[in-house]
This record gives structure tokens, C-alpha cells and sequence, in this order.
């Protein structure tokens, strides 16, 4: 009997790469997409917006009536800001948790009653290595992978007692529009004092080293949905675990200067 799995943010990176993998393994695919695009074999796509609830509800709906039941959800749309808080349009702070973090929380609890019925689960949120460290200007970002990382630790306790298990697949670096679809870099607005080593950072990072094997994560989302255990974290990228064990081993003022010495700021 097929399993089915629903992966929100499908139309793009991680999320696309994960809709391939799994229809590839023979799963039935249902694919939440903000504009709904054609997709082939076992792929239902839905039109999902996570930040509406009628959206939600509907996706859900359609799913199981294709499908029978939600076996795995990959909470994976999301987008990342860049800029000085002190210069974040309030619209901007709003939609970095509307979609990372509330959004989240809205497609988890819809999923949820019909996963207790049937007594199993999995949850997969899509976080980030920037989930448990921090980079410069990256605020919003940070505080909503922080929140996500928090809300899903957490609800282990509840949902694993009830059959479901909850997993966490922390990318490193890799091109994706992460920023560039949403709302993206609002920058410093020209605030002194923030602007030369803003410009800076942003600088750097157009040099940054990003993988391009969006395959590499979908694989770890893979192994998350199917490797039947407790395990919660699942980091993935060359960088990710010497960057994470640096930051279990350093105190705080030892890895801030490390991060200030690779970034310039």
C-alpha cells in the first residue's frame, strides 16, 4: 500500500527536489504550491498558501479524498530576510513567522487529527543550521528557525506517545530563491552605523560558497520520513556539522568573534 506525503513550498528548491524523490520512490505526492503548476505520475498539486487557512483546509481535503490518509508532512515553505531590524518594515516581521513559523503550526495542527486516527505519523519541519547559529543581519530569520526548532523539540512529548514522530532536517548553504521569491533583503535603510558593514556582509555572501545539490536535502528528508526512528535532527550540507560542533564547544564570546572574523562585520 502506497504511503502519501504532503510538501509544502513544492513549486521551488527543496520542496521541488523532495516532490521528485519521493514520486520517484513511488509515493503519492501531494504538492502545496502558492500558483499551482502541472507536475506528473503520483503528484497531486494543490493550490497552499500556508499563511491562509482556507487554503490549508482545502489542500488537506483533497489530499485524502485522492489519497486516503497523510502519511508524512514536510512543513517546507519558507523564505528568509536580510537586513538591520532597526530597519524592518513591520510588514516584513510579520510575514518572516506568518510564513516560517505560523504557517508551520497551521498545516501541523490540520494534519493532525486524521494522523491520530489512524495512530502514526510524521512530521518533517524544514528548518536551517541557522536554526541553532547565527550570522549577521539575519535577525528575522534566525528568530523564526529558533522558534520552529523550540516548537518542534517540544511536541515530541505530545505527539510521540500518539504513534507520530517529529523530525527536523537543518540545510547548510545551497542555491535556492529563498529570499528572493518573498520579501527577501529590505538591507539598513541607509541608518548609520549599520550601512558600511551591512554592505559589507551582503557583499560576502554574493561569494559564497552554496551547493547547488538540492538532492542532497531531499535525501535527508527521505531518510527522516522512513528511517523509523526517534532520531530529530537530521543536518545536511559539507559545513553543517563542523559549524554546529564548533558551537556546542565555544562559548558565546568565542563563537561571536569567530563569526565576526569570517564576516568582516
Amino acid at each position: 500500500m502506497k504511503k502519501t506525503i504532503l510538501i509544502t513550498g513544492a513549486s521551488s528548491g527543496f520542496g521541488r527536489a523532495a516532490v521528485k524523490l519521493f514520486q520517484q520512490q513511488g509515493w503519492n505526492v501531494i504538492a502545496g504550491m502558492r500558483t499551482p503548476e502541472k507536475m506528473t505520475g503520483d503528484v497531486l498539486v494543490v493550490k497552499l498558501d500556508v499563511t491562509r487557512k482556507p487554503d490549508i483546509a482545502q489542500a488537506i481535503s483533497e489530499g485524502i479524498r485522492a489519497f486516503g490518509q497523510i502519511d508524512v508532512l514536510v512543513n517546507n515553505a519558507g523564505f528568509g530576510t536580510l537586513g538591520a531590524l532597526e530597519a524592518a518594515p513591520e510588514e516584513v516581521i510579520r510575514h518572516q513567522f506568518e510564513v516560517n513559523f505560523f504557517g508551520v503550526i497551521e498545516v501541523t495542527k490540520a494534519v493532525l487529527p486524521g494522523m491520530r486516527k489512524q495512530g502514526s505519523g510524521v512530521i518533517i519541519n524544514v528548518s536551517s543550521i541557522g536554526g541553532r547559529v547565527t550570522f549577521p543581519f539575519s535577525t528575522l530569520y534566525h528568530a523564526s528557525k529558533f522558534a520552529l526548532e523550540g516548537m518542534t523539540e517540544s511536541l515530541q512529548y505530545e505527539l510521540n506517545p500518539l504513534g507520530i514522530r517529529l523530525k527536523l532536517v537543518e540545510p547548510a548553504g545551497y542555491k535556492t530563491d529563498f529570499a528572493g521569491r518573498s520579501m527577501g533583503f529590505y538591507g539598513a535603510g541607509g541608518l548609520e552605523g549599520y550601512q558600511a558593514p551591512y554592505d559589507r556582509f551582503a557583499g560576502l555572501l554574493d561569494k559564497w560558497p552554496m551547493s547547488e545539490d538540492l538532492g542532497e536535502v531531499a535525501e535527508a528528508i527521505y531518510q527522516a520520513a522512513t528511517d523509523g526512528t526517534e532520531k530529530l535532527r537530521y543536518p545536511v550540507g559539507h559545513e553543517a556539522v563542523p559549524l554546529l560542533e564548533a558551537r556546542h564547544q565555544m562559548d558565546d564570546v568565542a563563537f561571536k568573534q569567530l563569526i565576526v572574523s569570517q564576516t568582516g562585520v
